[in-house]
């Protein structure tokens, strides 16, 4: 028998935080994420650990009530620490259960018999670019239920775009007054169409930018069996990655900036009931678009007032988790940060609005629950970002310190909270979230979702809507200076502070104990997240990319002759062939199974083939659009690869050329070689063409 041994409480608490990180590793082998009471066990735990965490907190790290400038920052730093971690138990509340409503979709199939129901598919368009709206135009005419329109709302009032309309059979809508922004685009084009002598049973919205798969309406419509459904969303997936994913590098091993909450957060709120419209990709019912006046022009972020302003009349709104459409994420670091300052603050402005969760009107109590879990995320989350960034610097500079605290209690309180609760989100989440990637996310648009939102609720009305734009000329670096500055800033003094306070005795300050420890960890993690966040607002170049998941045989017309051939990457207006000696230049056709030939010209010469230039037919066209938007599951990258996102990340630390073939600009998809053809494959020789 061995003898006791006592462990001191520094061993005990790295223990403890071993232990936890043991039994949270668990949780993938042990429980069912799609469980209800697997989620709450280890919510139910996850509550309880953050709200220890806040009690320690205000009990034993701050220092006594004094009229002192320390004990002013303490507090004003608890403070906000405290309105996240509220943010954080309502977010865990809500993960606690889940919906999928994909079975009910199939069993409720055509519910409507013979006569199918008659649906305007709106969009909803401002500046977009032709070969956007295109593609929008394109995937909504070939969608597969039996009764529809395709209406244009334009509010560009573009000649071109009704030229293209008419050419095409969509029926475009304008008007010269643009009060109310999208949200009056679309009650515009609701008055004209009820007037129709026919009217629509139900209205699509889709964004400018937002292919519908051709089965949108067909599952979505199966869910309006309940005659208290009033909307139906869907998720939002986009073909292209966001600033996040691109400036860092990290698109193949990274999901996008969204993934997470369309995939997760209004699954767990359709699971409370609680799901919410969010503009693109979701169908109303019109009689209840007609009951409540049309959409709502109070907020400018009318989606989420459209949900609220349904409910206070009694119609529902579900989530169907299905990818059935995709779209086009912010390209730009500004449009993406301008597009999360303009939901924070029309957020802001419904919590002040009539449908407020603190006004009278006949919202239930989880609706008003959904309200302000919002306002807590976008006034908390962002907020506590920045101040944990500033925060610190008080210590190396002034001796203040906001946290007393010794490292066993750390670990005990902070280390063993903060370990479960990452944990119980990637398990419910399947593995999506990494905490500094996350991080460097929100610190990036925190200032000016911060000032939207204090901004929303001390002043609600007198803001205008900022359109979020799309495509432009992407095939530079752009360097964000003033976007960069601040955190530039920031990181030098953390870095100053940490040398002088560690190499030089006399900048030792304050009375703060093992605190010291603290915050020199978080002085550390700032130093790694400001200069990710740095990297990030370094844009850079953009090429067009269109994924097969699979390379595929085409035959490849040269004169008289035909080449069989492994087509390596795809694109509306290129193709990078493999397996054909071709000449440098000339005309050749592509024949693609299931498009048909494509004209082509030889663009550039390859070792073991080359990219061609493609001149699709207007057929040819939408097929092509078709195979990549009109089907298939969601694009992109869905969960995190954590060995590929640091191989990632390294590459790009190193300025290494991406990991993607070809240079020519709106080229290349990296679709690798066939399969088992290895990287030298031989040329295979040429056939006759008879």
């Amino acid at each position: 028998m061995f003898p006791p041994v006592a462990l001191t409480e520094l061993q005990s608490a790295i223990v403890l935080v071993g232990f936890v990180v043991a039994v949270t590793g668990l949780f993938p082998w042990l429980l069912d994420r799609h469980s209800t009471l697997h989620r709450g066990v280890i919510v139910v735990v996850g509550i309880w650990l953050t709200l220890r965490y806040l009690w320690w907190r205000g009990t034993s790290t701050l220092p006594p009530p004094e009229w002192t400038v320390e004990a002013a920052a303490s507090l004003a730093f608890y403070g906000i620490e405290a309105l996240a971690g509220i943010s954080s138990v309502s977010a865990l509340m809500i993960l606690s259960r889940r919906r999928s409503r994909s079975q009910e979709a199939t069993q409720h199939a055509r519910w409507w018999g013979a006569n199918p129901p008659r649906v305007a598919v709106l969009i909803a368009t401002y500046n977009e670019e032709r070969d956007i709206l295109l593609r929008t135009m394109v995937g909504a005419q070939k969608l597969d239920h039996g009764d529809f329109e395709v209406v244009v709302l334009d509010d560009g009032e573009r000649d071109w775009l009704r030229d293209d309309c008419r050419q095409r059979g969509v029926r475009y809508i304008t008007r010269t007054d643009h009060s109310d922004a999208k949200a009056g685009n679309i009650n515009n084009a609701l008055a004209i169409l009820d007037a129709d002598p026919r009217p629509p049973d139900f209205i699509a919205v889709l964004d400018a930018d937002f292919i519908p798969h051709r089965n949108f309406l067909r599952r979505t419509l199966a869910l309006f069996h309940d005659p208290a459904v009033g909307l139906v969303q869907t998720p939002q997936h986009f073909f292209n990655a966001d600033p996040i994913q691109h400036n860092l590098g990290l698109v193949r091993s990274y999901p996008d900036e969204q993934r997470f909450f369309f995939d997760e957060i209004q699954p767990a709120r359709d699971g409370w009931g609680i799901a919410f419209c969010c503009g693109t990709s979701s169908v109303t019912r019109m009689s209840a678009l007609r009951e409540i006046g049309g959409l709502p022009t109070d907020s400018i972020t009318e989606d989420f007032m459209l949900t609220l302003a349904l409910q206070d009349m009694g119609h529902r709104t579900v989530y169907l988790e299905e990818p059935l459409t995709e779209g086009l994420a912010p390209e730009g670091l500004r449009e993406y940060i301008t597009q999360r300052a303009r939901w924070c603050l029309g957020l802001m402005q419904i919590a002040r609005s009539r449908l407020g969760p603190l006004r009278r009107n006949r919202l239930r109590l989880r609706d008003r629950w959904s309200v302000i879990d919002s306002v807590l995320f976008w006034l908390g989350t962002f907020q506590f970002r920045l101040a944990a960034l500033v925060f610190p610097l008080l210590y190396w500079f002034a001796g203040i310190s906001v946290v007393r605290a010794e490292v066993p209690d750390v670990l005990t309180h902070f280390g063993v909270y903060y370990v479960w609760t990452i944990a119980l989100v990637n398990f419910c989440s399947g593995g999506t979230i990494l905490p500094i990637i996350n991080d460097v996310s929100q610190i990036i648009a925190a200032r000016p979702v911060t000032r939207a939102a204090w901004t929303g609720l001390l002043w609600p009305g007198g803001h205008g809507f900022s359109v979020t734009a799309k495509g432009g000329d992407r095939t530079r670096t752009v360097i964000h200076w003033q976007l960069m500055a601040p955190f530039a800033g920031i990181l030098a003094l953390t870095v100053a502070g940490l040398l002088l306070g560690i190499l030089i005795p006399r900048f030792n300050f304050g009375e703060a104990g093992d605190g010291k420890m603290v915050i020199l960890f978080w002085s550390l993690y700032n130093i790694v997240v400001l200069a990710l966040t740095m990297l990030l607002c370094v844009e850079l170049p953009r090429r067009e990319k269109h994924l097969d998941e699979h390379p595929e045989q085409a035959h490849l017309y040269v004169g008289g002759e035909f080449w069989t051939v492994w087509i390596t990457s795809l694109t509306t207006n290129t193709v990078r062939v493999r397996g054909a000696a071709l000449p440098a230049f000339g005309r050749v056709r592509l024949e693609i199974r299931g498009i048909g030939e494509i004209p082509a010209m030889i663009g550039e010469q390859r070792r073991d083939g080359a990219v061609l230039i493609l001149n699709p037919s207007q057929s040819a066209y939408e097929a092509l659009l078709q195979r990549f938007h009109g089907k298939g599951g969601a694009p992109g990258t869905g969960q995190l690869g954590l060995m590929q996102l640091l191989e990632d990340l390294a590459r790009r630390l190193s300025f290494a050329r991406p990991p993607e073939s070809g240079r020519a600009p709106n080229l290349i998809i990296p679709g690798g070689k066939a399969p088992d053809e290895p990287d030298d494959a031989p040329v295979s020789r040429p056939r006759d063409e008879g």
